[in-house]
């Protein structure tokens, strides 16, 4: 569709498209002290701009939005594909605030005890 375009305007449309999607989105990988932007986040993985993010990526990430940290994830697989680093994840363990509790809580306990006075 851009065939009949001129390289230095094609190159001004993909410049202005991710700048677009890193305004629109919130979400960042930090990897160690690095933080990069995502451009895009699907259910396996996530895409990343080429220009501004390493080569390659693989191994243990933290995704955040703004400043809530959301995912935990562990990246198996990273290519380059059309000016963009699409990271392919093996899980995405969502964050909590609390600890998981290591037994079976039942719904109908008691809140609290009352002592005898």
């Amino acid at each position: 569709m851009f065939e009949f375009l001129s390289k230095e305007v094609r190159e001004g449309l993909e410049a202005a498209r991710k700048t677009a999607l890193k305004r629109k989105s919130r979400l960042r990988v930090q990897v160690g002290d690095a933080v990069y932007p995502v451009l895009r986040f699907w259910q396996d993985g996530f895409a990343l701009d080429a220009d501004f993010s390493p080569s390659k990526l693989r191994g243990l990430v933290d995704v955040y939005d703004g400043s809530r940290h959301i995912f935990q994830c562990l990246i198996m697989a990273s290519s380059i594909e059309n000016g963009e680093l699409v990271c392919d994840f093996k899980r995405a363990t969502a964050v909590s605030e609390r600890a998981p509790l290591d037994f079976w809580r039942d719904e109908n306990a008691p809140v609290a005890y009352l002592t005898k006075s």
